[in-house]
């Protein structure tokens, strides 16, 4: 695997290293010793997967409070989709700071998305597939969310969402859930 990283320290673009022949290529799109050296969290306990009929349909942003925060590895497995995450990290030098990538089914391009980043996707064609695999169980009471169009992030999505849940439509306004109280008890 070809490991490449963005600009937000720790996530990643994740490309698939190639052996091709005239039957096609062959290739890895996970290797728990590669991602451990890398210094990546490599303990998945859950895959999901997103379909999604209409091109702009618009998941997010997602993340998990602590002790549930998830890292995520994110592939496009039919269609195409534009994956957006958020540095929510207080301490970072790159915090509240956006990237998107272009993930589809034909690149076999991947994004890993670390701890305490938001998360989420808007699809660029219909009959979208997108598969993530997770290091966290799905915990209702630590989910949280985000605005996708947050004035607190100004996300430039490549096309207009056409179809947004209802629970992701009334998402609050942005308010740091990692960072500590005064007491150094996370605020939550």
């Amino acid at each position: 695997m070809i490991f490449t990283e963005t600009k937000l320290k720790g996530a990643f673009i994740i490309d698939v290293k190639r052996l091709e022949d005239e039957r096609g290529f062959f290739g890895r799109s996970w290797c728990q010793r590669e991602f451990e050296e890398h210094v990546l969290t490599a303990n998945v306990v859950q895959t999901n997967v997103s379909h999604n009929k209409i091109k702009g349909t618009l998941r997010g942003m997602h993340y998990q409070l602590s002790p549930y925060e998830e890292t995520k590895l994110v592939r496009c497995t039919r269609g195409a989709i534009y994956d957006v995450i958020i540095d929510l990290r207080p301490e970072s030098p790159t915090y509240k700071e956006w990237i998107g990538v272009e993930l589809t089914a034909d690149s076999f391009r991947m994004l890993f998305v670390p701890e305490r980043f938001g998360h989420g996707f808007i699809t660029l064609e219909d009959n979208t597939d997108v598969t993530y695999q997770v290091t966290q169980f799905y915990t209702p009471g630590a989910e949280r969310g985000i605005r996708w169009d947050d004035p607190a992030f100004n996300i430039e999505w490549p096309i207009e969402p056409v179809l947004i849940s209802e629970k992701d439509k009334v998402h609050p306004p942005y308010v740091n859930e990692f960072e500590p109280s005064t007491d150094g008890k996370q605020l939550v």
